[in-house]
C-alpha cells in the first residue's frame, strides 16, 4: 500500500513538473499580428529574436487599422496578441480605453527616429508604441510636362498660369480640405491644438484661426480666384477630378500621398516625385503625417519580452531589410541618407518630407475638426465668406463639438 502512494505521489510530482515545465515554456512565447503583406520584411529579425531570447514568435497578419477593434474582443479573451500594429491617430482612444501598455523608455533608442514620428506614440509625455512606417503627402509630377520640379510654391503658379492660357493645368491640389492646405497653415503659424503641461494636447486651445492660419489661406485663395484650379476639383469628388486631369495628361503636378503611385505607373504617367516646395516666407511646405506603430497590448503576458521584441527588430539592420521587402519608409533619421532609399527617387522624396511633418494628433478630439475646418477652407478659397470670418467660425464650431463630446464622456 505504502509502495502504491508513494508510486502516486512521484507519478503526481512529474506530473505536476511536467504540467509547470509546459507552462513555463508556453509563456515563453509571443504572439504578433503584422500588417497585411508585410510580416515577410520581420521575418529574418524574427528568427534572430527566437535564437537569441529562446522565444516562440508567432506571427498573424491582418489589416493594421483594424488591429485595435479585433484587440477589444480577444485581449480580454486571453488570446490577443502581445504586439500590434496601428495607425498613429487610433492612439489617443486606444490609451483612453485602456488597451495599450506604456513603454519602458531604457533601451528603446527613441533618438534614433525622426521627431514627429516619435512623437505621434506619446500621450501625455509617455511612450505608447515605436513607429515603424510612415507616410505623407508630396509633389508627383508629370516629367513629360516639367524637366524637373519647382523649388517653390509661387514658381508652380507663375508655371500653372501660363498653362491655363494653353487650356491645360499646371499644379492641382485639394487645398479646400485641411489635411492638405495644412502644408501652408502649419508653417506659416495655424495650429491645431495647443499644449498643456504634461507634453499633451490643450484642446481648449485651437489655433485654426490665427494670423498666420489666416495668412495661409489668403494666399492659397488666389490658387482659385485666379482660375489656377478648376471648379470641378471642390468638394468631396475633388480628389477623382484631380486623379483623372493627371492621368489624362491634362495637369503637369499633383500634391498626393504614395498611396497614388501605383495608380498612377497603371495609367502610364512617366511621372517624378518630390517634397513639397517652399512657400513665400522660405520655409517648406509641411503635411500631416501617418505613422504606423508597433505597441503592446494591455493584456500581454509578457510585457517585458515584447518591448524587447519590438526594440530588437527596429534595429537599423533589420529596418533596412524590412523596407526592401516593404517599400514602407521608415522614420530611422539614418535611413533618409542610406543609398537604397537615397538612390531611390519615390522613396527619398517621401522620406525627406515626412522629416518635415508633424504627426496628427491622435486624440478623439481631432475627430471633431475635420468638417468645420473644411467647411471654412472651401467657404473662403471660393470668395463666398473672407478667410478670418470663416475660420473664425470653424473654430468656434469646432470648440462647441469637443465641449459636447467631453460632456457626452462624462
Amino acid at each position: 500500500m505504502k509502495k502504491n502512494r508513494l508510486s502516486a505521489l512521484i507519478l503526481c510530482t512529474l506530473a505536476t513538473g511536467s504540467l509547470l515545465s509546459l507552462q513555463a515554456h508556453a509563456a515563453q512565447q509571443l504572439n504578433v499580428w503584422e500588417d497585411i503583406k508585410k510580416s515577410a520584411g520581420i521575418k529574418d529579425a524574427i528568427a534572430a529574436f527566437e535564437k537569441q531570447y529562446d522565444v516562440k514568435v508567432n506571427v498573424q497578419e491582418m489589416p493594421y487599422a483594424q488591429q485595435l477593434e479585433k484587440l477589444r474582443l480577444d485581449g480580454p479573451a486571453g488570446i490577443g496578441p502581445d504586439v500590434l500594429v496601428i495607425p498613429n491617430d487610433q492612439l489617443g482612444g486606444a490609451v483612453v480605453q485602456g488597451l495599450l501598455a506604456p513603454l519602458n523608455l531604457e533601451g528603446m533608442a527613441t533618438e534614433q527616429y525622426t521627431p514627429a514620428s516619435i512623437n505621434a506614440f506619446k500621450m501625455d509625455n509617455a511612450l505608447y508604441g515605436v513607429p515603424k512606417a510612415v507616410e505623407t503627402l508630396v509633389l508627383i509630377y508629370n516629367k513629360e510636362r516639367v524637366d524637373k520640379p519647382f523649388a517653390t510654391l509661387q514658381e508652380w503658379y507663375d508655371f500653372s498660369k501660363q498653362q491655363r492660357a494653353k487650356n491645360q493645368y499646371g499644379l492641382l491640389a485639394k487645398f479646400d480640405q485641411i489635411y492638405y492646405s495644412w502644408g501652408a497653415i502649419e508653417p506659416m503659424g495655424g495650429y491645431l491644438f495647443g499644449k498643456n503641461d504634461k507634453g499633451g494636447y490643450n484642446t481648449a486651445d485651437i489655433g485654426l484661426n490665427k494670423p498666420g492660419a489666416v495668412d495661409a489661406v489668403t494666399y492659397l485663395k488666389k490658387f482659385y480666384a485666379d482660375d489656377i484650379f478648376p471648379a470641378g476639383i471642390l468638394g468631396d469628388n475633388g480628389l477623382n477630378a484631380i486623379d483623372s486631369l493627371f492621368t489624362e495628361k491634362k495637369a503637369a503636378a499633383v500634391i498626393n500621398g504614395p498611396w497614388a503611385f501605383q495608380p498612377y505607373e497603371a495609367a502610364g504617367v512617366n511621372y517624378g516625385v518630390a517634397p513639397l516646395p517652399t512657400l513665400p516666407d522660405g520655409k517648406p511646405m509641411s503635411s500631416f503625417l501617418g505613422v504606423k506603430g508597433y505597441v503592446v497590448s494591455t493584456w500581454s503576458q509578457d510585457k517585458a519580452l515584447a518591448q524587447k521584441f519590438i526594440a530588437f527588430i527596429n534595429q537599423p539592420q533589420y529596418v533596412k531589410t524590412r523596407y526592401i521587402a516593404t517599400r514602407e519608409i521608415p522614420p530611422l533619421t539614418a535611413m533618409i541618407d542610406d543609398p537604397v532609399i537615397k538612390n531611390d527617387e519615390k522613396a527619398s522624396a517621401v522620406a525627406v518630407q515626412a522629416a518635415r511633418a508633424s504627426a496628427m494628433p491622435g486624440i478623439p478630439e481631432m475627430g471633431e475638426v475635420w468638417g468645420p475646418a473644411n467647411a471654412a477652407l472651401e467657404l473662403s478659397l471660393t470668395g463666398k465668406q473672407a478667410p478670418k470670418a470663416a475660420l473664425d467660425g470653424a473654430e468656434k464650431q469646432v470648440q462647441m463639438q469637443i465641449e459636447a463630446m467631453q460632456a457626452s464622456n462624462q
